[in-house]
């Protein structure tokens, strides 16, 4: 067999000593790697023999372009959503031109609607020994870090691999649609991922990074 490759990667650490601590209580990884665009990741699979191949890195890109669209966090002004993701991290809506047109036609709407822009993505190889990737669209947090869009798992980069938890590609409730978060939600539920961290993997926290 042709021997794999050792590429340069930054690894994504977990994050707390008493997650380390508890390393060898965690559930079976999976090996995942992150880059802040396509590019990055065609590049990195014709350099390596790794687990990936270019079409993954194209498949898996638009898979997780299609995710951000219906499940990324909308908050209902700029300010909102800076405040959340940082100055400059957000923007429009891209799906809300279709649905204003909608709602100009019935008389309604819902105002301007602002998200986390993409920062990237992940794919996880989720079947050892065989093929079967998945990805997850990445987002920037207020502390500068990398987060899905339900924001129970953080990342200090968008380029980075290691081994992840497989609930690390669960997908996040859809958010395309419905009511912005409004600025009095967004305290209740303790900023953006707070509540959602609390609930994963049965209330343990399950974020990575470095």
């Amino acid at each position: 067999m042709k021997s794999r490759k050792r590429s340069r990667r930054v690894a994504l650490v977990l994050v707390g000593t008493a997650s380390l601590a508890l390393a060898a209580c965690r559930d079976e990884q999976v090996d995942a790697q992150s880059f802040p665009d396509l590019q990055s990741c065609i590049a990195a699979a014709k350099e390596n023999s790794l687990w990936f191949t270019e079409q993954d890195c194209r498949t898996n890109f638009a898979a997780a372009e299609a995710e951000y669209a219906e499940t990324a966090p909308r908050y209902e002004s700029k300010e909102l959503c800076e405040q959340e993701h940082g100055a400059g991290n957000c923007g429009g809506d891209p799906t809300q031109a279709a649905g204003d047109q909608v709602a100009q036609q019935s008389g309604g709407g819902m105002g301007s609607i602002f998200m986390p822009l993409l920062m990237g993505y992940m794919m996880g190889s989720m079947l050892s020994g065989g093929r079967g990737v998945s990805s997850q669209p990445l987002v920037r947090t207020a502390d500068g870090r990398y987060s899905t869009p339900s924001g129970n798992q953080s990342f200090a980069t968008n380029r980075g691999a290691g081994q992840v938890s497989p609930n690390t590609f669960q997908r996040a409730p859809s958010t395309a649609g419905k009511p912005p978060m409004s600025a009095s939600q967004v305290s209740q539920r303790g900023g953006f991922g707070a509540s959602s961290t609390a609930r994963a993997a049965g209330g343990s926290t399950r974020s990575f990074g470095g």
